[in-house]
C-alpha cells in the first residue's frame, strides 16, 4: 500500500469539482495552540454551531447520536474540543478522547504541498481510509500501537510535585468547554476507523478535525459535513488527491470513506479492493454502487 501512496502522490488530483472562487476558511486554525493561544471565542462558537448542524445533517445514517468534536493544529496541538448536546453527559464520554485521536491521526498522516529532498505529497487520508492496512496481514497492521494517547493530558490529570504521582482530573466540567484541558497538549494516538479528516485551508494543510459519538460510518459523515461547514476542506486547489480518488471513481471526495470489503474466503478478515476500505455499519449511509463511497456527501472545494 505504501507504493501505492508514494506513487499516487506523483499524480495530479483528478478532482473533477467545477472551476471556482474558493470560499474563505469560516475558522483560522493556528499553527500552533496552547492554553493562550487557540481558537477565538468567534471561531469556537462557530466551530460548535458547525458541529451541531453536521449532527443533524440528512443522509449521515447510523444511530443520530450527539458527538464530540476536536480541531488540532498542524503540530498536533488541540485547539478546540465541543460537543453537540447540552451537557457533557449527552454523548459518550469515551468519544471525547477518541475525537481527539481521529483528529491528530489525520493531521499527522496527511501532507499538503511539500519541499525539500522530494516533493511529492498533497495526499489526504481520513481515518477510515486507514482500516483494511491495519488489519492483521495488513502493510500497516500494528500502526495503532505506534502513538500512544497521552492520558494525564487528555483528561486534565494534576500530578503532586512531590510523589509524582498523578491526583485525578482538576475539573471534569471543563472538558468539552473552550477550557477544556486537552486544548494545548498533543495528545496524538492513532484511530483506524471513521471519522477524522485533515483540514486544508486553500493554500496547505492546517489541522485535522476529529468526530466520535456514533457509528463510525457515520462519524465520517458528520466529520465531512463538519469540515465542509468550516470551507477547510479546500483541496482542490491545493491538488490534494487521497484513497478515493486515485482508486475509486469517486474524484470529488479525495479521501472519502471506501467501502469495498468483500468476505474472504479463508476467513478472518475481509479483502478490501483498493487496500483503504472500510467495514459497513449499522443504518449505513446510502453507498453508491459504482464508486463504493457515500452519496449524501458534498464535494472538496
Amino acid at each position: 500500500m505504501l507504493k501505492q501512496l508514494q506513487m499516487a502522490g506523483a499524480l495530479a488530483c483528478s478532482c473533477s469539482t467545477a472551476a471556482m472562487a474558493a470560499p474563505a476558511p469560516s475558522i483560522t486554525v493556528p499553527p500552533s495552540c496552547s492554553n493562550g493561544v487557540s481558537l477565538s471565542a468567534a471561531d469556537y462558537a462557530t466551530f460548535k454551531a458547525q458541529l451541531a448542524l453536521a449532527v443533524q445533517a440528512s443522509g449521515n445514517g447510523g444511530l443520530g447520536f450527539n458527538m464530540w468534536g476536536t480541531i488540532v493544529a498542524r503540530d498536533g496541538t488541540v485547539c478546540a474540543v465541543a460537543f453537540s448536546g447540552s451537557h457533557l453527559r449527552d454523548q459518550w464520554l469515551a468519544s471525547r478522547v477518541i475525537s481527539a485521536q481521529k483528529a491528530a491521526t489525520a493531521n499527522s498522516l496527511s501532507l499538503g504541498p511539500v519541499s525539500g529532498a522530494s516533493t511529492k505529497g498533497q495526499l489526504a487520508m481520513s481515518t477510515a481510509n486507514l482500516y483494511s492496512a491495519t488489519q492483521p496481514g495488513g502493510s500497516l497492521y500494528g500502526l495503532p500501537d505506534s502513538n500512544p494517547v497521552a492520558a494525564a493530558g487528555a483528561y486534565g490529570d494534576g500530578i503532586n510535585p512531590s510523589t509524582g504521582a498523578f491526583i485525578g482530573p482538576s475539573n471534569t466540567l471543563t472538558y468539552g468547554t473552550a477550557t477544556d484541558p486537552m486544548v494545548g497538549q498533543v495528545i496524538g494516538g492513532i484511530n483506524v476507523f471513521g471519522g477524522g479528516l485533515a483540514l486544508y485551508n486553500g493554500s496547505n494543510r492546517v489541522g485535522g478535525v476529529g468526530v466520535s459519538g456514533d457509528t463510525s460510518c457515520t462519524d465520517h459523515m458528520v466529520a465531512w459535513q463538519l469540515r465542509h461547514g468550516l470551507n477547510l476542506d479546500l483541496l482542490t486547489a491545493e491538488s490534494i488527491s487521497g484513497p478515493a480518488s486515485l482508486f475509486t471513481p469517486d474524484t470529488n471526495h479525495p479521501d472519502n470513506i471506501i467501502y469495498d470489503i468483500t468476505p474472504n474466503p479463508n476467513g478472518g478478515t475481509g479483502i478490501s479492493v483498493s487496500g483503504f476500505g472500510h467495514p459497513t455499519c449499522l443504518k449505513n449511509p446510502v453507498v453508491n454502487p459504482t464508486t463504493g463511497t457515500p452519496t449524501s456527501l458534498p464535494p472538496v472545494q
